[in-house]
């Protein structure tokens, strides 16, 4: 499926993790407007929770502990959908329709369109995409609703720090620039939707320095299970025409001879 996107319309979400004290209020905001239940959590030991994204998570924050000789500090990190500018999930996602580009940028998804085959779980290089308790896709699409709607989505709107901002894709990261911010996702995947303000290098908030869309889902999808599927039908096809040329004739044949032995 073509994948087209609007640099100078697109719109996304800078995260400044400076601003970020870790409230989760992106969380809850985010659940409220989407309608998603409570995921059932136990005590791990770790402020973290829930400890992963699941199918009625869309956005966590995500606790990176840093021990110093003198201290333990803390850092935190919006973890959600990249709205990658190079989605990985568009591309290889057989089904049309299910996962696709807004006029605003934004990887959104259809799940009455979902056929529940994951390529975009293997294709997404932020292991991102959800699957929930009827087999379809989930994940975030930055309150499509609301931005419809000329409305900030929820998780930016509940904020109080002013650590999500939303709006065009492009002045949130001339602004960061200009405030002499390292920008992470800046032209990685062709610009993520959501981009980074951090504090340090990717890896310490466990980001991918070099994010890529894995090519082995491509070599599966495109090349060995098309020949996997040419060949079983390549070998029904022989079996037919075997039949039909060769077998009966062959039977038959075979029946004639033990007949004219017999008399």
């Amino acid at each position: 499926m073509a994948d087209t996107i609007n640099q100078a319309a697109r719109k996304g979400i800078l995260v400044d993790t400076a601003r970020c004290i870790g409230c989760r209020s992106c969380q809850v905001a985010c659940k409220q407007w989407n309608k998603l239940d409570a995921d059932k959590t136990v005590n791990q030991g770790t402020f973290e929770n829930p400890r992963d994204l699941t199918s009625a998570l869309y956005n966590r924050i995500r606790f990176v502990e840093k021990e110093t000789p003198e201290a333990v500090t803390w850092r935190f990190l919006n973890e959600r959908c990249m709205q990658c500018g190079d989605a990985g999930c568009i591309k290889v996602c057989p089904s049309p329709g299910a996962l696709y580009r807004t006029k605003d940028g934004i990887v959104a998804y259809n799940k009455e369109k979902c056929i529940s085959c994951k390529y975009c779980v293997s294709a997404c290089p932020f292991n991102i995409p959800r699957y929930d308790a009827n087999d379809k896709v989930s994940k975030c699409n930055l309150c499509q609703s609301r931005i419809d709607g000329g409305m900030t989505p929820a998780c930016a709107k509940a904020c109080p720090t002013e650590a999500l901002k939303f709006g065009k894709r492009n002045d949130l990261i001339a602004r960061a620039k200009a405030a002499k911010k390292e920008i992470y996702g800046e032209n990685v995947l062709n610009g993520l939707g959501v981009a980074y303000a951090l504090e340090g290098p990717p890896e310490q908030y466990g980001l991918p320095p070099n994010p890529s869309i894995p090519l082995s889902i491509f070599l599966w999808k495109d090349v060995i299970k098309p020949l996997g599927i040419l060949g079983f039908w390549g070998s029904i096809g022989a079996m037919m025409l075997h039949y039909v040329t060769i077998g009966p004739k062959k039977v038959d044949d075979d029946l004639n001879n033990k007949e004219g032995g017999n008399e």
